[in-house]
């Protein structure tokens, strides 16, 4: 593994992000992959819990935020797919191991390969590949103060132009959020709803951050980012997950994803 420089924490304060290529072996990216194919080999599910992907809000609101299945996914290994690949009663239309957009969000405590990863991770979800619209972590997972979330998106395969690496806004992670998704009251026709509206973005302040096979990505929670849609013949996939600053930090309690009984938040340093 590599160590960070003073220079790349600087480089990480002013742009949002810091690449740091060959943070993992090929072997331990391999070993992830392998175990990946072993538990989408046994996914079971029934229908009506199949649910689709999405960080477009209409379709958050549409898919996770009218169900359970989503919002109860915090302590869990769930299976969410991508737009398109189920019919209208659940059933695959494609193969079901390239139907998947992500898994989450519990892996990291329940698989020994990928809890050796993450051990001290407090949200984690495997992605597959697919579009992600621009956002900011911050507006999914909220503390107080912000900017205490930091993102960790391993690339397993080389992350290129064509099948959908990361683009960043640099220096966006100074401007706030002005978008939150948070719990819905009790009674509402949705489990979650969006308070705030989000910027607009134009295309010309990203820019593309290609990484090899082993890399690793540090994203700050209020950066703005996305990835565009694979339709290339290569997969893109990936790991991810996220930590949180415990020192002076709280949690909001109107965060989707809350620590349970069965699953607290594990602690990096006690």
């Amino acid at each position: 593994m590599a160590f960070v420089t003073q220079d790349q924490i600087q480089k990480f304060h002013e742009d949002g992000f810091l690449l740091l290529e060959h943070f993992f072996t090929a072997e331990e990216c391999e070993s992830m992959r392998r175990q990946m194919q072993h538990i989408v080999a046994g996914m079971e599910g029934p229908p009506h819990c199949r649910t689709e992907f999405s960080t477009r809000p209409e379709e958050q609101l549409q898919a996770q935020g009218s169900s359970d299945y989503f919002l109860t996914s915090g302590d869990k290994i769930r299976f969410f797919f991508e737009k398109g690949v189920l019919d209208e009663r659940g059933n695959f239309l494609i193969p079901k191991e390239k139907s998947l957009s992500k898994i989450g969000h519990a892996l990291h405590a329940y698989d020994p390969v990928f809890k050796q990863i993450t051990h001290s991770s407090k949200v984690q979800q495997p992605r597959i590949g697919g579009e992600v619209t621009p956002h900011q972590d911050a507006t999914f997972l909220h503390t107080e103060p912000l900017g205490r979330i930091l993102g960790f998106w391993i690339a397993l395969e080389d992350a290129t132009l064509e099948n959908g690496c990361l683009w960043f806004i640099p220096g966006s992670h100074t401007s706030g959020i002005t978008r939150r998704m948070v719990r819905a009251a009790s009674g509402a026709s949705t489990c979650v709803e969006f308070v705030g509206s989000e910027r607009v973005y134009e295309d010309s302040q990203f820019i593309p951050l290609p990484i090899s096979k082993g890399g690793l990505i540090l994203i700050h929670g209020e950066v703005v980012h996305k990835s565009e849609q694979n339709c290339s013949e290569s997969s893109r996939h990936v790991f991810t997950f996220h930590v949180m600053e415990a020192k002076d930090t709280s949690w909001s309690k109107e965060n989707w994803l809350q620590p349970t009984p069965e699953l607290p938040f594990p602690s990096l340093y006690t």
